[in-house]
């Protein structure tokens, strides 16, 4: 018996149906229907999205009303936040357009000299002498007035060098049997009656002061917003001029605590005098622990010492000269502030 093959290329092969859909009754063939493209529509998810939320606000009104609060609050804050800050730049534009502008427009670098007592003489011709200066109880040393002066020429010799720099002279009135001279006026009497300013004009043009700084920390906070005061913008350099013992605590726990670039700070110490270098480290590792644990000197122990070197009660200016800052200027914490700042944009 012969064995015939019923397969796909046989003659005999038949299909006992048509392909596709076929209906018995009517006895039509339907075309087999294809599977339709299964992407999301994207307003049908929104509008299934919607559902959920409002059927979620139905469930619980409390939950809503107050999350509704919050964000309304949390707009409110900081539209108004930046309407001040924009007001105030609009402002202080236009009172300084009459005047043509910034005094100092061209500067870009800053150099800052830490005042660190007051000049109470009647003569200029004393400089060198101890009892010419304010001394607190742990600056009564030998030689101690020699190391002011050595700040201050070191400042200017720094700022003769770079005609883009502006030189600043830092510290308030913080001695109240001083009377009401700062640290900052008498450094640049100093500087002047001695000369030091060269028959350069430039050079004294460009050397100025900053006179509410209370102690290291707002000398160069408080100096970086002095030059946003006379420049109309932010230091792209730093440098810094104080004893050389301090070093650590401006170039790292204060550089730090304003979010500045290390490779733009540089600093300048001179060295104690040699009757007060003992004293003066045992002293400097004990303020250096506490704006450790305190960078901004807005609390505790740091605070009340500034406190004390205002007796005058002097308002501070700042941050009116340098809107950017306002929330630095605000911030009180242990660690460094999160925001961002006009040298790291």
């Amino acid at each position: 018996m012969n064995s015939h093959s019923f397969g796909e290329g046989s003659p005999r092969s038949f299909h006992a149906y048509p392909r596709g859909d076929f209906d018995l009754e009517s006895g039509d063939l339907k075309k087999t229907r294809k599977p339709k493209n299964s992407s999301p529509d994207p307003f049908k998810m929104l509008k299934a999205f919607g559902n959920h939320i409002h059927y979620f606000a139905r469930m619980h009104p409390i939950v809503v009303f107050f999350i509704s609060l919050t964000f309304g609050l949390t707009i409110l804050i900081i539209l108004s936040i930046y309407e001040s800050r924009f007001r105030f730049t609009i402002n202080q534009r236009s009172d300084y357009s009459d005047l043509g502008g910034y005094p100092f427009p061209d500067l870009r670098n800053l150099v800052v000299v830490a005042g660190h007592s007051v000049y109470t003489s009647e003569s200029c011709g004393k400089v060198d002498k101890e009892d010419s200066w304010f001394l607190e109880p742990y600056q009564k040393h030998s030689g101690q007035a020699a190391t002011f002066l050595m700040h201050i020429k070191e400042g200017v010799e720094i700022a003769a060098r770079d005609d883009k720099t502006l030189l600043l002279f830092s510290g308030g009135e913080t001695r109240k049997g001083a009377g009401p001279r700062s640290e900052a006026q008498s450094y640049w009497s100093v500087a002047e009656s001695k000369g030091w300013f060269g028959k350069q004009e430039d050079l004294r043009s460009r050397a100025l002061t900053e006179e509410h700084a209370r102690d290291s920390f707002e000398n160069l906070l408080f100096s970086v917003c002095r030059f946003r005061e006379l420049t109309g913008t932010y230091p792209h350099n730093i440098t810094v001029v104080s004893y050389d013992f301090k070093e650590e605590r401006f170039a790292n726990l204060h550089r730090m605590a304003l979010g500045f670039p290390e490779t733009r700070f540089f600093y300048h110490g001179t060295p104690a005098s040699p009757t007060s270098k003992e004293a003066a480290l045992k002293g400097e590792a004990l303020v250096r622990a506490q704006f450790k644990d305190n960078p901004y000197s807005c609390s505790g122990s740091l605070h009340q010492k500034k406190l004390k070197r205002d007796p005058f009660h002097r308002s501070i200016p700042y941050p009116k000269g340098c809107p950017e800052l306002e929330l630095l200027f605000s911030y009180c914490g242990p660690v460094t502030y999160p925001g961002s700042l006009p040298w790291n944009i």
